[in-house]
């Protein structure tokens, strides 16, 4: 055979088998998304990048989020009530008010009124929370009164207390709350509630910073009531209406609405002539505000 035949048909017979390996090598090459597994893996590790919603959560949680046990707050409440022995006392714009006393402060009358108890507290956060489930308030702080909490919605919030503890919890009357912050029948005639000196019993416009302070930092009155000046105003039950110099017995105040709710004590940005004992302020019952928040009272034990 020519040698240049046979070279050819050589090279004829290897081409098949030489593509066919090429071709097999081809199939059985490793895929690289099988052997590729950084794709699967990297979702999991997401989540661990974000931390910033659990320092937010954190940081809420210590001043404004803690959980609050309903019957630990309402066991304060009821322990934390003090007794108010009946009497009579002289209500209005009385001689230690001076020339401060405004014209709705007068004229003064005398009032007798029976026993009851009063919170020697504001209602704080921690309690309105643990009964409403939620906190209006501007100010945060489970130990701070609470406010921007209308006269409406201290109905609710007593209704419910009172579904949960049995007893009758309401708003103190004004003339209750006078005779309270005077010290009751141990009062020592102070201008304000416990001192001559605002600044010992008060947050107000010079020593509050512009907010609401924790309850219980100031010193007490005569009867050992905390914030019964400054603080936040406190609603009261009595519609607001003009004085009598008649002498009355438990008065409840007018029957129909002259001029909103009355509310009493002064607030956190009042000047010490609006932070007095007798000092009266009234608002529509629907009227919410960062200055006002409220007390309560009880009839009986």
């Amino acid at each position: 055979m020519n040698p240049k035949h046979l070279i050819l048909t050589l090279l004829l017979m290897l081409c098949p088998i030489g593509m066919a390996a090429q071709s097999t090598i081809t199939r059985n090459k490793p895929k690289p998304a099988v052997t590729k597994p950084k794709p699967a893996t990297k979702p999991k590790a997401k989540p661990k990048t974000k931390p910033a919603p659990r320092r937010n959560s954190t940081h809420h949680s210590s001043s404004t989020s803690s959980t609050v046990n309903l019957s630990a707050e309402l066991n304060k409440l009821i322990n934390n009530m003090v007794y108010v022995s009946g009497g009579t006392f002289t209500m209005g714009g009385t001689s230690e008010q001076g020339s401060d006393a405004y014209d709705d402060e007068k004229p003064t009358h005398n009032v007798t009124l029976s026993s009851y108890y009063i919170c020697k507290y504001e209602v704080t956060q921690a309690l309105w929370r643990a009964v409403m489930g939620s906190n209006p308030s501007n100010f945060k702080g489970d130990n701070l009164p609470v406010e921007c909490v209308s006269w409406n919605d201290c109905q609710t919030f007593i209704n419910r207390l009172n579904s949960y503890t049995g007893r009758n919890f309401r708003l103190p009357t004004e003339a209750e709350w006078e005779f309270a912050a005077r010290g009751g029948n141990y009062s020592r005639h102070y201008k304000y509630s416990g001192s001559n000196y605002l600044g010992n019993v008060a947050w107000y416009y010079e020593n509050s910073s512009n907010r609401t302070h924790p309850i219980g930092t100031k010193k007490a009155n005569e009867l050992g009531l905390y914030d019964m000046n400054g603080n936040v105003w406190e609603w009261c039950s009595d519609w607001y209406g003009s004085y009598s110099s008649y002498s009355q017995t438990d008065p409840t105040g007018p029957n129909i609405d002259l001029g909103g709710r009355v509310s009493r004590g002064g607030h956190w940005y009042r000047l010490p002539g609006g932070c007095r004992l007798s000092v009266r302020s009234n608002a529509a019952p629907n009227y919410r505000g960062s200055d006002l928040g409220l007390r309560l009272v009880l009839s009986q034990l």
